[in-house]
């Protein structure tokens, strides 16, 4: 009965033998293969008249089988519909379409302009570059604020103005950072309400006592979790900033400055200093120190009431009235010799003499004229100068650090010359 059902071989039965070498098993595999390929071919996609849906034998359909005229006509009409869409041509620039509608042609020369207009006034612009490090501070307290073209007359000139700007803080950083986020945007709304003919002097000291009397008020962005008085009050009288300004025009440069912030200008060569540092033991602020009633203690130098190292500053509630927010401006008429602008903190002042400043970045403009003289499209020529810039203002930083700096340094750099000047 197990016989029967299971199929198991009995004992009177011979068990038939099974060949199972590789000879057969290989002819067998051979006997097979012509049906796999007859299914393939039997069972094709049902097509439809639309082309929407190919054939799932065109997918693997190698080249060759292609016709060659078929795919040169279709090279041939796709190539024809290009040049018919649009032609560049290398002088003007324009558009050209089968139609004769010149829409394209149009705008393309409107979009032509306005980039020769952008170009035209990356050229004139003055170019930048600065570094700003903590060097051997254990907190960051400076601050760079650079904004080309932040402000245009409207009067007979209608010139740009670009504003640079450098501050160094001193107890925290939030100051120096509150100036660097709205001194500019103050500056630009009193030139706008100084009209055609700007009164330089009164307009940046009403600017500058505008930044301090935010700073008193505590109108401040919430401190971040570095700030060491993220748990005190918001209005900290304890901290302050420097604040040494420029503002550069086509005829002028303004430079504001309150504190030991340095403003330098290098005109054919010679380090012309725009600013003077407002240090405790300068006779003009000793007299005018004491003439407050407060007094000069020379406590690792001269300082204010023994804190402060120096006279003037934005901020620094405590030490007020001896302390004073109110710059000194200088307004130097440009001069086809000049060269470059220098704006540091007295981290880079404090180790580097004007002159030496001024002869790392003349050495580095220089460099960069002589590796691309021959080059002299405006945009190449704006990015050179860029790199330039920057190149002395790392330059200068390096320096200040070999030298012992134990300040934070930030130093920016104005290149001065003239397109097609020296």
């Amino acid at each position: 009965m197990a016989g029967i059902c299971c199929g198991v071989v009995g004992e009177a039965e011979a068990s038939t033998t099974i060949d199972a070498s590789p000879r057969n098993s290989r002819r067998r595999r051979l006997e097979l293969l012509p049906l796999r390929y007859i299914a393939d071919v039997a069972v094709k996609p049902s097509t439809v008249e639309n082309g929407r849906k190919r054939q799932k034998i065109d997918l693997y359909r190698s080249s060759s089988s292609v016709p060659q005229k078929a795919v040169e006509s279709s090279l041939e009409s796709e190539e024809s519909k290009l040049n018919a869409t649009m032609r560049f041509g290398d002088d003007d620039f324009e558009a050209v379409n089968t139609r004769g509608d010149h829409q394209e042609s149009k705008s393309l020369r409107v979009d032509n302009e306005a980039v020769q207009v952008q170009v035209q006034a990356l050229q004139e612009s003055p170019r930048f570059g600065m570094m700003s490090v903590c060097g051997r501070r254990r907190d960051m307290e400076d601050a760079v604020s650079i904004h080309p073209s932040f402000y245009q007359n409207d009067g007979p000139d209608s010139n740009e103005a670009h504003f640079y700007g450098v501050f160094d803080g001193h107890g925290c950083s939030h100051v120096a950072l509150k100036c660097k986020d709205r001194l500019h945007e103050i500056v630009k709304q009193e030139l706008e309400t100084e009209g055609a003919y700007i009164q330089w002097k009164g307009a940046m000291e009403r600017s500058f006592a505008k930044m301090d009397d935010e700073v008193q008020e505590g109108n401040l962005v919430a401190q971040g979790p570095n700030c060491r008085c993220e748990l005190q009050t918001p209005q900290c009288d304890a901290v302050g900033s420097t604040a040494v300004v420029a503002v550069v025009t086509p005829e002028k440069i303004i430079v504001s400055n309150c504190g030991d912030s340095r403003a330098v200008l290098c005109r054919n060569g010679v380090a012309v200093p725009l600013s003077s540092d407002h240090k405790p033991d300068r006779p003009d602020e000793l007299v005018r120190i004491e003439a407050a009633g407060g007094r000069v203690i020379y406590w690792d130098g001269a300082r204010v009431l023994g804190v402060l190292a120096m006279s003037r500053a934005i901020g620094d509630n405590y030490l007020k009235p001896y302390v004073i927010s109110e710059p000194e401006v200088t307004i130097m008429d440009r001069s086809a010799e000049d060269e470059c602008l220098i704006l540091a903190s007295d981290g880079l002042w404090d180790v580097v003499s004007n002159d030496t400043a001024c002869g790392v970045v003349r050495m580095c403009l220089r460099a960069q004229k002589t590796t691309s003289h021959s080059e002299s499209s405006g945009t190449d020529a704006a990015v050179r100068s860029d790199k330039a810039c920057s190149d002395a203002s790392i330059l200068l930083t390096k320096l200040a650090l070999a030298r012992q700096s134990s300040d934070n340094v930030s130093v920016v750099v104005v290149d001065l010359r003239r397109p097609g000047g020296c």
